[in-house]
């Protein structure tokens, strides 16, 4: 308890920028007995700060301002990434110890809280970044590079540390890893911006790629995947192949194209296409099949993810595409265009509405296919778009009733003037 004579005291000990709350010398009775839990194997658990041995794993981020703040701690499996602004300089560059790669490696990781096995933090990956921007992977990243002035320039600066954290299901870190890019800054420059992010998986797994967390993200691509009977949905490892549409060619060759494939991504108007030369030895059947591999590709997903982050395993979360085919009546029709219509809505709170897709429709459009004297060719052309259509409801905030003052007055309230 601060009082007038330890107060001095207590501010020196205790007046930095962080500062454990509960020192170990505190009420420690040396001869109490151990609790009954002393020997209870400690885990990590959701949202508890990763603790390293002088503190915590920290993950800089803005507080009031834009300016970093390091006393923000990174919580297990939360991924999290932050933009914050630091003041330097060519002069202080060497002396700031936030530029530099051994303030985010130099101190270990505790495999579980409150335990003396440690994790080192590796280096993944280093890239440079020149004035211009332009970024090369090094090939010996297990060199720590520390900021030193060369040529009027301050070299070696963090720009973006990504750390990567594997677990056991038990809630025991095993590896952490760090990617840096490392930039270079000139003598006009009096303050950076630094970017930060975390991700967490578990051992023995495959991350799945996320296009938002939760709605999607304008430009991050549709995850889309397969449902087998009994199963939860079935993704393509790389998110760019999930959901794609034919991708334009310079010849405009629709039998050369068969195979070229661009991904869909939220919120892109797009369309594509190519011309198909038609010759009188062309059959029907083999046409038409080549064709919709064109347009639709050799594997065309079955469901899309509603949000941005849907598991798998939630089925309930992936809306299925709807196919129509519309067509004239002839012997032959042969595909000439797929049309996808993606139907999205906000969700959530109007401050930080989150885009939710609501229906997804595959249109395939066909034409007769008439037989052509011999010698004779025909061109028609072969198109794909992707449409998104925003079907939300208008905003309309929403407030609560104004509370009823229920007025009782005692009876002798007016009392002697009535």
């Amino acid at each position: 308890m601060p009082t007038a004579e330890n107060f001095d005291q207590l501010l020196e000990q205790f007046g930095s920028a962080a500062f454990s709350a509960e020192p170990d010398t505190w009420n420690v009775d040396p001869d109490a007995q151990p609790p009954a839990d002393a020997n209870e194997t400690y885990r990590y658990e959701f949202g508890a700060p990763v603790q390293t041995v002088d503190a915590f794993l920290r993950l800089p981020s803005p507080v009031v301002t834009s300016w970093c703040s390091d006393v923000n701690p990174a919580g297990f499996l939360v991924n999290q990434a932050t933009k914050c602004t630091r003041s330097v300089s060519v002069e202080t560059c060497g002396s700031i110890q936030a530029v530099s790669m051994g303030f985010y490696i130099n101190s270990s990781i505790l495999a579980v809280p409150k335990s003396s096995q440690m994790v080192n933090v590796t280096v993944q990956s280093v890239v440079v970044q020149s004035l211009n921007g332009t970024q090369t992977l090094l090939n010996d990243s297990d060199v720590l590079r520390l900021p030193r002035i060369l040529d009027e320039l301050c070299i070696n600066v963090v720009f973006r540390v990504s750390y990567h954290i594997t677990y056991r299901d038990t809630g025991e870190i095993i590896e952490a890893a760090a990617a840096f890019v490392l930039g270079a800054i000139n003598k006009e420059a009096l303050s950076i911006q630094q970017s930060f992010e975390i991700s967490f998986t578990q051992v023995d797994t495959t991350p799945v790629p996320l296009s938002g967390n939760p709605g999607y993200v304008v430009g991050l691509p549709i995850r889309a995947g397969f449902r087998p009977q009994g199963s939860g949905i079935i993704q393509n490892t790389n998110k760019y192949n999930q959901l794609t549409i034919l991708q334009s060619t310079s010849n405009q060759d629709c039998l050369a194209a068969q195979g070229a494939r661009t991904p869909i991504l939220f919120g892109y108007n797009m369309i594509s296409g190519c011309k198909l030369r038609i010759t009188a030895a062309m059959k029907c059947q083999p046409l038409t099949q080549t064709l919709l591999d064109v347009l639709k590709g050799q594997s065309f997903p079955e469901y899309v993810a509603s949000f941005g982050n849907s598991q798998a395993q939630d089925v309930l979360d992936w809306v299925p595409i709807t196919h129509l085919y519309t067509s004239e009546q002839s012997s032959c029709q042969i595909p000439v265009s797929l049309e996808i219509e993606v139907k999205w809505t906000k969700y959530g709170s109007l401050v930080n509405p989150q885009a939710r897709i609501v229906n997804v429709t595959a249109t395939i459009s066909t034409t007769p296919l008439k037989q052509l004297p011999s010698g004779r060719e025909r061109i028609i052309p072969v198109t794909s778009s992707v449409v998104f259509t925003d079907i939300s409801s208008p905003a309309e905030p929403g407030y609560k009733a104004w509370p009823t003052i229920n007025v009782k007055l005692p009876f002798d309230f007016f009392f002697p003037f009535v």
